[in-house]
């Protein structure tokens, strides 16, 4: 998840990545009014190479008076320090808690100099003591105003998705500096019918000043809970960027973006680059931003949000995250780096250099890296424990399997569940190694495979999504009569679900893997009467021509038959 100059945005990549950090992620935000259903759905990928894929889960809990809390830095398991707790936790499955609650995020790193390394509260403990204190997303953006300013900002800029059954904001922070408690922020709530989204660049740049209703800063935060205030923000926010020298205009003009992360190439090409791809894919007029997205015109910015030409479901949401700007001029299966066989991945570094002249490759929403992702959905008009789905997967979103677990459940999937192997421990039975078993071995040859898997998996996501209505039919009566049943009942529905996907894809896999071991491609036949045994069909599809042409090009003078 971070930026700056191009060249400086390579070597953060790399930087972050020896440091064990979750670099790169993607989020999108859908408004009631811009779904199909009318539900709230926020999107994430965690977009590590060293992150392990697995779902969290915290029960809900009454904590004895005095009772502290530890934190611990997400990213590299850093004792930060202690913290009191809260009388009252609720839980949390992943990134949603019981009451529909769900936050993601995106690191877009901005000015070092705000850092502050004394600090007890990174970005990962900001989300995770978050969602088990908030109940919504106001009480949420108060939460995080209040942690920081408590307890210190340890992290570095951070753009925040933060959504309920009603709407959805989002925040981006930063911290003072070193040894300065607090953070500067701006929150802005997306209006109702919009879409936004954000990919490791802040987004916000202008917005309206306080004005005590529509408008409000830290000093107000009680006025959050008028439904009229739709902007909030750190009273010094402005005060700080004039302090440090970074912002001299009138304050209706100061941009949190340009002042505390400045747009350069880096930026656009593999941050808004990917916000622009996913919102190309639901919006016809998003050609006009495509030279902000290549790089080569930052002055020509996408808006914050955006209408969808049509109301999004949830597959919709989840095809926007399987993007690899498919259908566009940056498509990362039509130029010879997909090899043979059209890769949609490109492996690391980023950046590379022939004859002296640097180069890139593509970073896209869809990406090996991804240790999970998931669509939450809040839907108002359920009961909390039922109407919150946090739809869950791991690996590289073009490859995943999105499975349905409910907000409520008191117990996690043992495919999905901490401790069941970790980054450096093969399982089994885990989730996140049977999923980058099947993807590595299809990186291989995605053309011939991906039909298949494809196929798979809508059939396993097209089942859960039509099991869904029924479920939510019989968990309402259940409710009505006993909460609890309700949530038990949940809860098998989910852990089931979460297994079974990873049962049928580890299946799935060992069928493809018999299939196209070896450069062949092998179907069954039926053996013959008389027969003991009978070998399988073979085929031996080779190269495209596009492929074999590039092959010629190379080595063709000492290949050609004589």
């Amino acid at each position: 998840m971070k930026k700056i100059r191009f060249i400086a945005v390579i070597l953060l990549f790399a930087m972050f990545l020896q440091d064990n950090q979750s670099v790169a992620c993607t989020n999108f935000l859908i408004t009631k009014g811009a779904s199909k259903d009318g539900s709230v759905m926020i999107t994430y990928s965690a977009d590590s190479h060293v992150l392990y894929g697995e779902l969290y889960y915290w029960p809900a809990k009454a904590w004895p008076a005095g009772s502290m809390v530890d934190v611990y830095e997400w990213d590299t398991g850093k004792f930060m320090g202690k913290i009191p707790q809260a009388a009252i936790t609720y839980s949390v499955v992943g990134n949603m808690n019981q009451h529909q609650l769900s936050i993601g995020e995106t690191t877009f790193g901005g000015r070092p100099e705000l850092s502050d390394t004394t600090a007890i509260i990174d970005y990962g403990s900001l989300i995770y003591l978050t969602l088990q204190r908030a109940k919504n997303a106001r009480e949420a953006i108060r939460s995080f105003s209040q942690l920081v300013s408590d307890y210190g900002y340890a992290s570095s800029g951070e753009s925040f998705s933060i959504a309920d059954a009603n709407e959805a904001w989002i925040l981006e922070l930063i911290g003072k500096g070193p040894g300065k408690k607090g953070a500067v922020w701006v929150a802005r709530r997306i209006p109702d019918g919009y879409i936004s989204g954000h990919a490791n660049h802040p987004r916000i740049t202008t917005f309206p000043l306080a004005d005590g209703v529509k408008s409000i800063t830290s000093k107000d935060l009680s006025k959050i809970f008028n439904p009229e205030a739709e902007t909030v923000y750190a009273y010094d926010a402005i005060d700080v960027a004039r302090s440090s020298g970074w912002f001299k205009g009138e304050d209706k003009d100061f941009s949190f973006s340009d002042t505390f992360a400045p747009m350069d190439f880096g930026a656009a090409r593999f941050c808004e680059a990917r916000v622009w791809s996913g919102f190309n894919m639901v919006n016809s007029d998003m050609g006009k931003y495509l030279d902000y997205a290549l790089g080569d015109n930052l002055s020509n910015r996408m808006p914050l949000w955006i209408k969808p030409d049509k109301k999004l479901g949830v597959k919709d949401v989840m095809g926007m995250m399987r993007n690899y700007y498919q259908g566009t001029i940056m498509d990362m299966t039509k130029d010879i780096g997909a090899g043979p066989y059209k890769s949609t991945v490109r492996w690391r570094p980023m950046e590379w250099k022939v004859d002296g002249v640097t180069y890139i490759h593509e970073r896209a929403i869809s990406t090996q890296q991804t240790g999970f992702s998931f669509v939450a959905q809040s839907r108002s008009w359920l009961p909390d424990p039922i109407g919150g789905i946090f739809w869950f997967g791991v690996d590289d979103t073009y490859y995943t399997v999105y499975s349905p677990i409910y907000c409520g459940i008191s117990r996690v999937p043992e495919s999905y569940a901490v401790g069941n192997g970790d980054m450096m421990t093969f399982s089994e039975n885990s989730g996140f190694w049977v999923f980058n078993q099947l993807t590595n071995f299809a990186y291989t040859r995605t053309s011939l495979m991906i039909g298949e898997i494809q196929k798979k998996q809508s059939e396993l996501e097209d089942g859960y999504m039509a099991e869904i209505p029924g479920i939510d039919k019989a968990a309402e009566e259940l409710y009505k009569k006993s909460p609890k049943k309700a949530i038990q009942y949940l809860t098998n529905y989910s852990v089931n679900a979460g297994n079974n996907t990873v049962s049928q894809w580890k299946s799935f896999y060992q069928f493809l893997f018999t299939k196209y071991v070896d450069g062949n491609v092998k179907e069954k036949r039926p053996v013959p009467a008389g027969y003991k045994y009978v070998t399988p069909k073979v085929s031996q599809p080779g190269y495209s021509e596009e492929w074999y042409r590039a092959i010629v090009k190379d080595a063709g003078w000492r290949l050609k038959e004589k």
